[in-house]
C-alpha cells in the first residue's frame, strides 16, 4: 500500500455514512473494558461447568496467547497487505489496515472498534469451539489477550519511545516497516515469527530515520 503523500493530521474517512464512520473508531480502554468481563466469564465456564483444572486453563491460556502471535503475524503479512487489482479487495485492505498507513498519527483506529471486534470474535470462538471443544474456555481468552497485547503495543509504538532497551528492536522494526519497507517487519508484538519465515530487517544495517519516525508518532496533546 503505497501513498503518494503520508497525512500526520486527520484521519482517513471510510464511509459516508456518519454512523457507520462512528463506528469505525475505538478508544483502547473501551475494547480492553469490554473484553475483560467477558473472558473472566468464559474462563469461569470452563472451571466449573467443564471441570477443566487451573493447570488446564492455564496452559490453555498461554497456548492461546501464542497462537495469537502467529496469527497476527499471518493476518498483517497476508490480509492487511493484501495485493490485489480487484478494487473492492484494495478497498477492503484500505478499511481494515491501509488507512494506518496512509494516516500513522490516527489514534482512534489502532484498536478494532467494539462491534466489528465482537462480531469478529464471536465468529472465531465458534471456529474454535468447533475444532477445540471445551478447551476453548481457557484457549479463546488467551487467544484475545494476545490480541489486546498487540493492539496496545501496536498504540505504544506510535505513543512514545520504548520505555525499556530490550524493546528498541521491537520499536525499530514497526517504523521500518512503515517507512523503509511494507514487505518487511510484519510482527508487532514480537518480531518471532519475522525471524522464522525471513521478513525481519537487519537492524544492524539499517540506519534509523529520526524525522521519519517523528511523522509516525501521536502528536502530543497541547494542554491549555
Amino acid at each position: 500500500m503505497k501513498f503518494d503523500k503520508i497525512n500526520n493530521k486527520g484521519q482517513a474517512r471510510l464511509f459516508k455514512n456518519p454512523v457507520l464512520e462512528f463506528l469505525t473508531k475505538g478508544h483502547p480502554a473501551v475494547i480492553w473494558g469490554m473484553y475483560i468481563p467477558i473472558l473472566s466469564y468464559l474462563i469461569y465456564i470452563g472451571h466449573v461447568n467443564y471441570l477443566l483444572s487451573l493447570t488446564s486453563l492455564l496452559l490453555l491460556f498461554l497456548s492461546g496467547v501464542f497462537f495469537w502471535t502467529f496469527f497476527e503475524y499471518l493476518a498483517h503479512r497476508y490480509v492487511f497487505h493484501l495485493i490485489s487489482d480487484n478494487p473492492k479487495l484494495q478497498r477492503i485492505a484500505y478499511v481494515m489496515h491501509g488507512n494506518h498507513h496512509h494516516y500513522p498519527r490516527d489514534r482512534q483506529r489502532l484498536f478494532m472498534p467494539p462491534l466489528p471486534s465482537v462480531i469478529l470474535a464471536s465468529f472465531l470462538f465458534v471456529l474454535q469451539y468447533v475444532l477445540l471443544g471445551s478447551y476453548v474456555f481457557g484457549f479463546f481468552p488467551g487467544f484475545i489477550i494476545g490480541y489486546l497485547l498487540y493492539a496496545s503495543m501496536h498504540y505504544a509504538i506510535h505513543a512514545f519511545a520504548p520505555p525499556f532497551k530490550f524493546m528498541k528492536p521491537l520499536w525499530r522494526n514497526h517504523h521500518l516497516h512503515h517507512y523503509k519497507n511494507e514487505s518487511l517487519g510484519f510482527g508487532v508484538s514480537n518480531i518471532f515469527w519475522d525471524h522464522i519465515f525471513g521478513t525481519a530487517f537487519d537492524l544492524t544495517k539499517e540506519k534509523e530515520d529520526k524525522a521519519k519516525v517523528k511523522e509516525l508518532m501521536f502528536e502530543k496533546k497541547i494542554k491549555k
